[in-house]
C-alpha cells in the first residue's frame, strides 16, 4: 500500500478525518437530486489532484460504497502506480475503439480492475492517445458516465488540470458535480477564477473547491483530532512523559481538591461581603434611632419652653391683679369724701 492513501493506511489520522468530512459534505450537497457522478480538476499540475481523488475514493468504499474511480487523465495519469495495477489498457483504448491486446473489447466492464481496498474498482488511463479531448467530446463517453453510474453507487473522474488542457472542462458537462483542488499560497486567485468560468460556460456544476498543502504545526497535527491527540494515545499505559493510570487519577483528585478550595473560598468571600452589608445596615438603624431621640429631645425642649412662658403669664396676672387690690378704695370711704366736698362747696357759696 502506497504511502499516499493515507486513509487506507492510517484511517485515524487529522488528515483521514478532514477527507471523512470532505465526504458528508458531498453526501449532503444537493437534497433534491444524489450526486454520483464527479470530477476532480485542478488550476495547474502539482496541486494534488489525484492524490485528493484517491483518498476520497477509498474513504467512500470504507463507507460501503461501491466506488468505480477512473483516471481521466490520458495525458499524464498516475493513478495505477497507487493501486499497483496495469495502465494498459484502460480508458482511452476503450473510447477510441483500439486495444493493443484485444480488438474486441467493446463492454466497458472488461476495463475495470479489483483493487486491494473493498469495495473499490479502478479504470487506468490506458494508451497516451493523440486527441484526448476528442475522444471525450464523443457520444461514447456520455454514454460510458451513465453505464459506470448505473453500475455503482458512486463515480470519480480523476481530470486534468483545467488551466492548461480542457479534458476536465468537457468531462463536467457529464457529469452530476465537480470539484476544484487549490493549493495553499500557490494557486493564484486569477487562475481559479478562469476554470471556474470555463466549467460554468460549458453547463458544469461546481461543488466547491479543497484547499490542499495547508501548512500545519506538530503541536496544531497532534492536538487537531480526537485519536491523534494525548487522550487518544492513552491506550497504552504510560506516554512518553511516563504517566499511568495512577498519575491520572491522582491528577483528577487534585482537580477535585483545587475546585472543592475555590469553592470553598468563594463562599468565605460571600460570606464577608454579606457581614459587612449586615454591618452596615445595623449602623444605620442606630444613625436613624439617634436621630430620633434627638428630635423628640428638641420638642421637649420647646414643650419646657412654652411651660415656662405660661408660668410667666400667670405670675405677670398675679402681680397686676395684687396692684389693682392694693390701691381699691371702699365705696363706704368714697361717698364720705363727696359729701365732705360738697359741703366745703356750700359753705363757699353762702359767703
Amino acid at each position: 500500500m502506497k504511502k499516499e492513501l493515507i486513509v487506507q493506511r492510517d484511517p485515524k489520522s487529522p488528515i483521514s478525518e478532514i477527507f471523512r468530512t470532505l465526504r458528508t459534505n458531498i453526501q449532503f450537497m444537493t437534497t433534491s437530486k444524489e450526486l454520483k457522478t464527479m470530477v476532480v480538476t485542478s488550476t495547474l499540475p502539482g496541486e494534488g489532484k489525484s492524490w485528493v481523488s484517491a483518498n476520497l475514493a477509498i474513504i467512500f468504499a470504507q463507507a460501503g460504497k461501491r466506488v468505480i474511480l477512473v483516471d481521466a487523465d490520458m495525458r499524464k495519469g498516475r493513478l495505477y502506480h497507487l493501486f499497483n495495477v496495469p495502465p494498459k489498457p484502460g480508458l482511452s483504448n476503450y473510447l477510441s475503439g483500439v486495444d493493443a491486446f484485444d480488438n474486441n473489447k467493446n463492454n466497458i466492464l472488461d476495463y475495470i480492475r479489483e483493487t486491494e481496498i473493498d469495495n473499490l474498482f479502478f479504470i487506468p488511463s490506458g494508451n497516451v492517445p493523440p486527441n484526448p479531448s476528442e475522444l471525450l467530446v464523443s457520444d461514447k463517453a456520455s454514454e460510458m458516465v451513465k453505464q459506470l453510474k448505473k453500475m455503482s453507487d458512486i463515480v470519480i473522474f480523476d481530470g486534468t488540470p483545467s488551466l492548461l488542457v480542457t479534458d476536465a472542462i468537457i468531462l463536467s458537462r457529464f457529469v452530476d458535480s465537480t470539484i476544484i483542488v487549490t493549493s495553499c499560497n500557490e494557486t493564484k486567485i486569477e487562475n481559479l477564477d478562469k476554470v471556474k468560468k470555463g466549467i460554468e460556460n460549458v453547463g458544469g456544476k461546481i461543488a466547491g473547491v479543497v484547499l490542499n498543502k495547508v501548512p500545519m504545526t506538530a503541536k496544531s497535527y497532534e492536538n487537531a483530532y480526537y485519536y491523534g491527540s494525548k487522550v487518544g494515545r492513552m491506550t497504552n499505559v504510560e506516554s512518553k512523559k511516563g504517566s499511568s493510570i495512577k498519575n491520572l487519577i491522582e491528577n483528577e483528585e487534585n482537580n477535585s481538591n483545587i475546585e472543592q478550595k475555590n469553592y470553598e473560598n468563594r463562599n468565605n468571600v460571600q460570606r464577608k461581603v454579606d457581614n459587612r452589608n449586615n454591618d452596615r445596615r445595623y449602623e444605620n438603624k442606630n444613625n436613624v434611632g439617634k436621630r430620633y431621640d434627638n428630635q423628640n429631645t428638641k420638642e421637649n425642649r420647646n414643650d419646657n419652653r412654652y411651660d415656662n412662658r405660661s408660668n410667666s403669664d400667670g405670675k405677670y396676672e398675679n402681680n397686676n391683679n395684687n396692684r389693682i387690690h392694693d390701691n381699691y378704695v371702699p365705696m363706704e370711704k368714697t361717698q364720705e369724701l363727696l359729701d365732705q366736698i360738697n359741703s366745703y362747696l356750700n359753705d363757699e357759696n353762702k359767703k
